[in-house]
C-alpha cells in the first residue's frame, strides 16, 4: 500500500492500520535503544492511589508524578500515556508533575535551565496531613538547584490541584525566568487503530490568556466531559511551548507534548529571541528568604460545550467573542466578558490596533464591548479586574473579508503565475507552488508534489486560484485560469482521452536526470528520498485525493459558463458539469483504495450531484449517488470513519458528514460532529480558535519542516463546511455557530495585505510566524469559497449578532449589511431560511420581527456578465419572492444592476 508522504515509510504503514500491540514496540528501534538506559522513574517502588470526587489518581511513589489519571465512572480510560510509562520511565522522559526552570543570581546574565526529568532521582517525600496528598522535597532531582521547590498535591473541594511552592533559602537574590509545568496527556496514538485510538486518546488545546487561561483536554471522540486546567494561584497561562527534548518519537500519530508555561522570560531572551510573543514574558524575583506558590487545578466540564459555563462555576474570567477573533477592518466585533470582579483597565497592544468601546451589561450580567481593528496584524487586549487578575485575548486585524480574497485572487494570477512555455514537465500555464521568503515559484523541490501541480502542496494555488471566482468573478483572471484549465490541468494534470481518461496523476514535475539536459535539476536539492518520484511514479492515478480539486475546478468553470453571459463560453456548461461528474467516477474506479475514505474537499462531490439533479441530468445523477451510496454504507459500519491515508486524520470528516446526512445516516453524521469537535475548539484566540487540528503538513506542504501544531491549515475551513450545516439544522446551538464561523474564516487569516496565502502560521513560540511557501493552503479556501456566508441571531443572553454581517437595529427592524467576500449567502436563525446567490449579491438584508417580512437590496457588480441576481429560495422556507419569475432551475431572477427585494410569508 502506498503511503503519502509519511516521515518514515515502514513505520507509518503500520501505525494505526493494525490493532494495538504493546509487543510491536520492541519492534521500533528507538525503543529498543531505550531499553538499554536505566530505568529511572522507580515504578518498581510502587505506587500510591487517591480517590476525588470524579478523578482518580496514581502517584508513583519515587518520583510522585503521576502514574494514572483516570474518571472515577470509568476505570479503561486514562488521560495519562499508561501504556508507555513502562516505556517512558528513563531520564528525559517528562511526566504529570515533573517542572522546568531556568534561573539566574541577580547580576547575572545567564540564565541556567533545570529540570526534574534530565536526570531523574528519587524525591524526597513529606509528611502530609488534611487534604495533602502527597508532598515531596524536589531537590534531588533538580540537579543542583540553589533554590528550594517542593512539589504538593492537594484535594482542594474534591478537585485535584498540583502546586509547587519556590523558596530562596540562600543569602542571593535569585530570578526564576522560565517556569514550565508539562501537560502530559495522551495523544500519542502510536501503534492503534481507530477504535482503540477514540476509546485511549485526547487532544489538547491552550487558551493562551494569562490568568484566564485554561488547558482543555478532549476525548477523540468528543462525548462525555472535558478535563479542563485551571490557574489556581500565580499560575498565569502565559506562553505554550513544546517539549522538544522529551525523547519519545514524534510522527503523525504523535504531535508531542506542551508545558504550560508561567514565566517566559528566560526563554524569550534565549531560544525566542526577537519574535513576538502571544503575551509579555514575565519573571519573578526571589530574595532571601522569599517564597512563592504556583498551582494549577484540575475541574471536570460535563461537556466540551459546556466548558465555559464550567469556567464560570469556578469563576473564572470568560469571555466570549461574536463572531470571534479575526476582525476584518470594516466589520466590529461583539466581545462579551464575565467575572465576579470589576474590570480596573484594558490595554491594547500595539497601541492603537483596536479600539474597544463599552455597550450595555446584559440580563445574566455579562460586560458587553464593541471591538474594532484599525492596525493589520496581530493585536493583545489585556484586561485587568479589580483583583488583579489579568486576562489577556488574541486579536487578528484583517482587510475587509472581499478586500482579503480580491488580494488573494490577484497574487495569485500574478506573482504565482507561471508562464513558461519551454517547462520540460509540461506545467505552463499554471499558477504554481510560491516562495515568499525568495519571491520566486518553486519549480523544482525533493518533494515531487511541491512542484508537481497535484497533490494538495502542488495543486493548492491553482484550485485557490478557481474558487476564487466562485465568489468574486474577475474577467482577466478567469481568461488566465481558462488557458489553465485547458491546456494543463485537462489534458496533463487529468488525462483527456486513452484508458485513463479522467484519470488524474499525482504530479507533472519528477525526477529523471537521465531524461533531461545536464543542468535541468539544481546541485543544491537533495534528490536522493524516497519523495523525488521517478516519472512511474508521478504519473501514478491511484491516489483518489488528487480528483477533488480538479472535479472542483471544473464545477466552477460550469458554475461560470452557466451563471453569467459570455464569461466562460470556450465549452459549452454542460461539458463543464459532464467533466466534474466523469471525475467523480474516476475517483472511485481508478482509485478506489483511498476513495474508501473522506476525501478533503469531498464536498464538492455533493454539490456536482445537486446540480445534476438541477439540470434534469438524472442518468448521471443516479450513478453517482449510486458509487456514493456505496462509499456511505462502508463508513455506516464503521464505528469511526474517518480513515486517511494517514493514521489519524482531520480532512475525511467533511465529505463522510455530507454523505451521511445526505443518506439519512444521522448518528454516523453525529459521531462526525462529535469528533470534530473533540479537536476544534473555541477559545478567546484568533490562532486556536475553530482551528482544525493538524500537525504533520508542514513536513508535506511546508518550507519549515516539523511536526508542529500548524494555526489555521486547511482542515479549519474545511471541518467548517460540517459544522455551520450542523448548525443551520440547529439554529439555537450556538456553540456550533461560534466553531464554524471561526474555522470558516481560518482560510482568511494567514493571507497576507498582499495577498500571499502561505499553508499555516507556526505556533511554536521561537517561530510564531507564517510558513514560507504557499503549501496546501487552497484546500482550505475551497472550505470559505463554499460555505461562507452571514449569519444572523437572536441570542437569549447577547441579543441580536450577525457573523460576517454588520447589524444594526431600529425598534422591530434588524438590518444587517452583508460583509462575506461574496456577499451570495445569508442565514437567518430565527426563521431557519438559508439564502444564497448563484449570481449577484445580496448586499443588505432587512428583518422585521413582528410581520416576518424580509427586504433584500440585491445588485449585480459587472451587469455585462450578470444582468440579473439568481436567487435559491428553499420551497420549505415558508417564503416566497413577490412578483419576481422563476427560472427552469427554480430560481428566482431579480433583473437590474440594483433592487429592492421582498420576502413574505406564506403561511406554512
Amino acid at each position: 500500500m502506498y503511503m503519502r508522504k509519511a516521515l518514515h515509510l515502514p513505520l507509518a504503514l503500520m501505525l494505526l492500520q493494525a490493532p494495538f500491540c504493546g509487543d510491536l514496540y520492541a519492534q521500533n528501534p528507538f525503543w529498543e535503544q531505550v531499553k538499554k538506559q536505566p530505568a529511572t522513574l522507580g515504578i518498581e517502588k510502587g505506587s500510591n492511589s487517591f480517590q476525588l470526587s470524579k478523578l482518580n489518581l496514581q502517584l508513583l511513589t519515587a518520583s510522585q508524578t503521576v502514574a494514572s489519571l483516570k474518571l472515577k465512572d470509568d476505570a479503561q480510560f486514562d488521560y495519562t500515556p499508561d501504556e508507555l510509562l513502562d516505556k517512558r520511565d528513563r531520564n528525559k522522559f517528562f511526566h504529570l508533575g515533573d517542572i522546568n526552570l531556568s534561573i539566574r543570581q541577580v547580576g547575572s546574565s545567564a540564565w541556567i535551565p533545570y529540570s526534574s526529568a534530565k536526570d531523574r532521582q528519587p524525591v524526597s517525600a513529606l509528611r502530609v496531613s488534611g487534604r495533602t496528598l502527597a508532598a515531596a522535597d524536589m531537590r534531588p532531582t533538580l540537579g543542583g538547584i540553589p533554590l528550594q521547590v517542593t512539589r504538593v498535591w492537594e484535594n482542594k473541594d474534591g478537585d485535584l490541584v498540583l502546586r509547587f511552592v519556590i523558596k530562596n533559602s540562600t543569602k542571593e537574590s535569585y530570578e526564576v525566568g522560565a517556569l514550565g509545568i508539562p501537560m502530559i496527556f495522551n495523544n500519542n496514538m502510536d501503534w492503534k487503530n481507530l477504535d482503540s485510538a477514540h476509546a485511549d486518546n485526547v487532544f489538547f488545546d491552550p487558551y493562551i490568556g494569562k490568568d484566564a487561561g485554561y488547558l482543555q483536554v478532549n476525548r477523540l471522540h468528543g462525548r462525555g466531559p472535558s478535563l479542563l486546567v485551571l490557574p489556581q494561584e500565580n499560575a498565569a497561562f502565559e506562553a505554550y511551548n513544546p517539549i522538544n527534548s522529551d525523547p519519545t518519537p514524534r510522527s503523525i500519530t504523535f504531535e508531542g507534548f506542551h508545558e504550560w508555561v508561567i514565566h517566559s522570560k528566560a526563554y524569550a531572551e534565549t531560544d525566542w529571541k526577537g519574535v513576538q510573543q502571544w503575551n509579555e514574558p514575565t519573571s519573578t524575583l526571589l530574595k532571601p528568604g522569599e517564597s512563592k506558590s504556583f498551582a494549577v487545578r484540575f475541574v471536570l466540564a460535563p461537556s466540551i460545550k459546556q466548558i465555559e459555563e464550567e469556567l464560570v462555576r469556578q469563576n473564572r474570567p470568560v469571555a466570549v467573542g461574536a463572531p470571534g477573533y479575526l476582525l476584518p477592518m470594516d466589520n466590529p466585533a461583539k466581545l462579551f466578558l464575565k467575572y465576579g470582579k470589576k474590570i480596573k483597565k484594558m490595554d491594547i497592544y500595539p497601541s492603537g490596533s483596536l479600539s474597544v468601546e463599552a455597550g450595555p451589561q446584559t440580563a445574566g450580567k455579562w460586560a458587553s464591548y464593541t471591538v474594532k481593528g484599525h492596525t493589520w496584524g496581530r493585536s493583545r487586549l489585556q484586561i485587568t479586574y479589580a483583583d488583579g487578575l489579568v486576562q489577556t485575548i488574541q486579536y487578528k486585524v484583517i482587510k475587509p473579508e472581499d478586500e482579503v480574497v480580491k488580494d488573494l485572487g490577484h497574487f495569485l494570477t500574478t506573482a504565482q503565475w507561471y508562464e513558461n512555455p519551454n517547462d520540460p514537465f509540461g506545467r505552463s500555464p499554471s499558477v504554481i507552488t510560491y516562495d515568499y521568503e525568495t519571491k520566486s515559484p518553486v519549480t523544482q523541490h525533493q518533494n515531487a508534489w511541491f512542484a508537481g501541480l497535484s497533490d494538495e502542496a502542488g495543486a493548492a494555488s491553482w484550485l485557490a486560484a478557481i474558487m476564487k471566482q466562485l465568489l468574486q468573478p474577475n474577467v482577466e483572471e478567469i481568461n488566465k485560469l481558462k488557458r489553465f484549465a485547458h491546456q494543463t490541468m485537462f489534458g496533463r494534470i487529468q488525462h483527456k482521452e486513452g484508458k485513463d481518461k479522467y484519470g488524474v496523476v499525482k504530479s507533472l514535475f519528477y525526477y529523471e536526470p537521465d531524461s533531461f539536459p545536464k543542468g535541468t535539476y539544481s546541485d543544491a536539492i537533495n534528490y536522493k528520498t524516497w519523495a523525488a518520484w521517478p516519472k512511474k511514479e508521478a504519473d501514478n492515478i491511484g491516489r483518489s485525493y488528487n480528483y477533488p480539486h480538479v472535479a472542483a475546478a471544473h464545477w466552477v468553470l460550469y458554475r461560470l459558463a452557466r451563471n453569467y453571459r459570455q464569461l466562460v463560453t470556450e465549452e459549452p456548461w454542460e461539458t463543464y458539469l459532464e467533466r466534474a461528474f466523469q471525475t467523480t467516477v474516476a475517483m472511485v474506479e481508478k482509485a478506489p483504495h483511498y476513495a474508501q475514505f473522506g476525501q478533503m474537499e469531498g464536498s464538492v462531490f455533493l454539490l456536482i450531484l445537486m446540480d445534476l439533479k438541477k439540470e434534469g441530468l438524472i442518468e448521471s445523477a443516479q450513478q453517482l449517488e449510486a458509487l456514493m451510496k456505496e462509499r456511505a454504507l462502508h463508513w455506516k459500519t464503521l464505528n469511526y470513519p474517518f480513515g486517511s491515508e494517514m493514521p489519524w486524520d482531520s480532512t475525511g470528516q467533511e465529505e463522510v458528514y455530507v454523505w451521511s446526512k445526505y443518506f439519512g445516516f444521522d448518528e454516523k453524521a453525529q459521531v462526525t460532529l462529535n469528533a470534530i469537535l473533540a479537536y476544534m475548539p473555541t477559545v478567546p484566540h484568533w490562532g486556536y480558535n475553530g482551528s482544525a487540528r493538524r500537525y504533520w503538513d508542514f513536513v508535506y506542504g511546508g518550507k519549515l519542516a516539523r511536526i508542529e501544531r500548524q494555526i489555521h491549515h486547511y482542515g479549519s475551513a474545511l471541518n467548517a463546511i460540517p459544522v455551520l450545516a450542523d448548525y443551520r439544522e440547529n439554529p439555537t446551538d450556538f456553540y456550533l455557530l461560534r466553531v464554524g464561523h471561526a474555522g470558516m474564516m481560518g482560510a482568511l487569516a494567514n493571507v497576507t495585505q498582499d495577498g500571499f496565502a502561505p499553508g499555516a502560521f507556526h505556533s511554536y513560540p521561537s517561530t510564531l510566524a507564517n510558513d514560507g511557501i504557499s503549501g496546501d493552503y487552497g484546500s482550505g479556501f475551497y472550505g470559505y469559497a463554499v460555505n461562507s456566508g452571514t449569519y444572523i441571531i437572536r441570542h437569549p443572553e447577547f441579543g441580536w449578532l450577525a457573523f460576517s454581517g454588520s447589524l444594526s437595529q431600529d425598534k422591530d427592524q434588524i438590518k444587517v449589511e452583508v460583509k462575506t467576500a461574496s456577499k451570495g449567502r445569508v442565514f437567518l436563525a430565527e426563521e431557519k431560511l438559508w439564502l444564497t446567490t448563484d449570481a449577484g449579491q445580496i448586499n443588505s438584508f432587512i428583518y422585521d420581527t413582528k410581520s416576518k417580512e424580509i427586504v433584500l437590496h440585491v445588485g449585480v457588480d459587472h451587469p455585462t456578465f450578470t444582468p440579473e441576481t439568481l436567487l435559491n429560495l428553499p420551497a420549505t422556507s415558508g417564503y416566497i419572492v413577490k412578483d419576481a419569475p422563476k427560472d427552469q432551475q427554480g430560481r428566482y431572477v431579480i433583473p437590474g444592476q440594483a433592487a429592492i427585494v421582498k420576502l413574505v410569508r406564506t403561511g406554512k
